[in-house]
């Protein structure tokens, strides 16, 4: 996917990758473009003019304290306003117009007349070498710690009001990136809702106490009064003091195609070698319990904890609770590119040296913007393509956390959903047409699973199944496990997908077209429609599930969403509950039929 939500037991964790928006925290900011402390008095000053003045409103007192600081007149500041109300990047856009850097004696030369990163300097000058500006140290000794990060926040494009929400909510002494996770959580919540793409489990719900004992006794599914249905999930009493369960590092699960030496044994609890085999998936990263949860509901197996950057070029820390063999495993051939320059070649002409990334961070759902992008080429151009150390960091830190690459001289440039088609193992146009636009495409690719992680777990079923394999696929996403189990060779005799996005179920629907699959796809919309009756048709018509895999919303659950991390008790996450229902009902059926 934590700085936040994570248990205490993985803080001491030093991950190599960006996983889910997590960043570690930073010791220092490289943003902090600040005035001498004669703009304090200034400052100070415009304040006390604000407070006398009835016809301005305590909004703008803030805009004008805010504006003071980062070194514009006051009077110009007040005009500004007043010409352009309360649009704080109308107002920037002024105050850059009618006070240049080039009007001002004391700028460096390094300065963009753009303004870019900065509100009179650019970054190159204002946030990375404010050493050279006289009376700098004073000036950040008597400046309010509020004020830097909210200079610097707003210097990274965010709004005011923006900027003032993640601090009143995550603390004036929070971290850069706890700030900047935050913020950018609240904008996918309301940009992206996902009340449209998966459905609501608040009424009803699941209840815990249905499937466990005040002991942490299994209950056997014959004591279960599973065909009930969902009802209002309450919190279990319980939950809470499972047992932690701890992310290992390096995250290579039972075993990894280059280090099969780290294939252990293990064995399965009783009640999970019944058939058939299921494997669920969710981020690694989550907040304390979940996996512990997870786990105990899935008949007490233990997760397999994989990060995907070990078998192509970027990251994806994942979980993994399944009941499959972990011997004699193979990768599919061909082998991905393991290196960015390996996946992008055209990108090597242009990476910097300073830039030492080879592998990716994990793939979000959304991805940098175009003003980002151009603010780092702009200020790179200024700076005559050598940035000082600091600007360095800060592009690199953008650069992790969006997936930014090299396409041109000083150009970063997002990941187009082709690139991200071929790091996660999908064929070329997957998710292409079909009624899905740009951001449908990033959100379906970011949602799904990375093919050749899957697959590697997958192998093992080429071996029973050379005839065929009838899968329930839960939460199917755009088809991750049919391709994993397709391009092994494993034909799809009968596939039952549950997928409640439209998108999602024509791009599957289209792939098993164009792929001339033989056997028979089956599309179910909403998890909540499958019951024992229609179980016990498929069943009865394929002779059972050999294979029951999925992956349920990981929106509560992922260390980016600084929103509405809630946990499994979330709106989506707490669909799992659903994976873990009907898997208990094909068991059930299928052992009484």
């Amino acid at each position: 996917m934590d700085a936040n939500g994570a248990s205490s037991e993985n803080d001491s964790i030093h991950w190599n990758t960006v996983d889910e928006l997590e960043t570690p925290n930073a010791a220092a900011s490289p943003c902090m473009g600040l005035r001498s402390s004669a703009k304090e008095a200034s400052t100070r000053a415009a304040s006390d003019n604000v407070n006398k003045n009835s016809s301005t409103s305590s909004s703008n007192s803030k805009m004008i304290h805010h504006f003071v600081h980062l070194g514009f007149p006051e009077k110009l500041v007040i005009q500004v306003i007043e010409e352009n109300g309360e649009n704080e990047e109308s107002i920037l856009n002024s105050l850059q117009t009618y006070y240049a850097p080039e009007n001002s004696p004391e700028e460096h030369q390094c300065v963009g007349k753009s303004g870019n990163f900065g509100y009179v300097r650019d970054s190159a000058d204002d946030h990375f070498d404010d050493d050279n500006s006289p009376g700098m140290d004073e000036s950040r000794e008597d400046l309010l710690e509020e004020d830097k990060m909210l200079s610097l926040l707003m210097d990274m494009g965010y709004s005011f009001e923006e900027a003032l929400m993640a601090m009143g909510k995550c603390g004036s002494n929070a971290h850069l990136e706890e700030l900047t996770d935050y913020i950018c959580a609240a904008q996918m919540d309301k940009e992206l809702p996902f009340e449209d793409d998966v459905i609501s489990c608040s009424d009803p719900k699941i209840r815990t106490e249905d499937f466990l004992c005040k002991k942490k006794r299994r209950i056997h599914p014959t004591e279960i009064s599973i065909r009930q249905g969902c009802k209002g999930r309450e919190k279990n009493p319980l939950e809470g003091y499972e047992e932690t369960i701890y992310i290992p590092n390096p995250m290579i699960g039972f075993g990894i195609p280059d280090e099969p030496w780290r294939i252990i044994e293990r064995k399965l609890p009783v009640l999970a070698a019944d058939p058939p085999y299921f494997y669920y998936e969710n981020v690694a990263l989550t907040p304390k319990g979940v996996w512990s949860t997870i786990s105990r509901f899935l008949y007490d197996v233990e997760p397999e904890f994989v990060d995907s950057v070990y078998f192509c070029a970027t990251a994806r820390k994942r979980g993994y609770i399944h009941n499959l063999p972990i011997h004699k495993r193979f990768p599919l051939l061909p082998r991905p590119p393991c290196t960015i320059q390996e996946a992008l070649p055209s990108t090597k002409k242009w990476w910097p040296s300073w830039d030492t990334r080879t592998k990716l961070n994990c793939l979000l759902t959304t991805t940098g913007t175009v003003k980002l992008t151009e603010r780092i080429r702009q200020a790179l151009e200024d700076c005559g393509g050598n940035p000082t150390p600091n600007f360095r960091k800060y592009v690199l830190d953008q650069c992790r956390r969006w997936n930014l690459v090299w396409v041109g001289k000083n150009k970063a440039a997002a990941l187009e959903p082709d690139e991200m088609e071929m790091l996660l193992g999908f064929p070329k146009d997957h998710t292409r047409g079909g009624g899905a636009c740009r951001q449908d495409r990033y959100k379906a690719l970011g949602n799904s699973f990375q093919v050749d992680t899957v697959a590697y777990h997958l192998s093992v079923l080429k071996a029973q199944f050379p005839y065929g394999i009838n899968v329930l696929s839960l939460f199917s996403g755009i088809g991750g496990a049919e391709v994993a189990l397709y391009r092994l060779g494993i034909p799809l005799k009968n596939v039952v997908s549950v997928e409640i996005s439209e998108v999602n179920r024509n791009i599957l629907r289209s792939w098993w077209e164009q792929t001339n699959q033989r056997g028979r796809l089956i599309e179910i919309a909403d998890v909540q429609e499958i019951n024992g009756d229609n179980l016990e048709r498929w069943i009865s018509s394929f002779g059972g599930f050999d294979l029951v895999i999925g992956g349920s919303p990981c929106n509560n659950l992922s260390g980016g969403n600084r929103v509405s991390r809630d946990g499994l008790e979330g709106k989506q996450s707490s669909l799992f509950y659903h994976y873990f229902r009907i898997l208990e009902l094909v068991r059930c059926t299928m052992r009484n039929g």
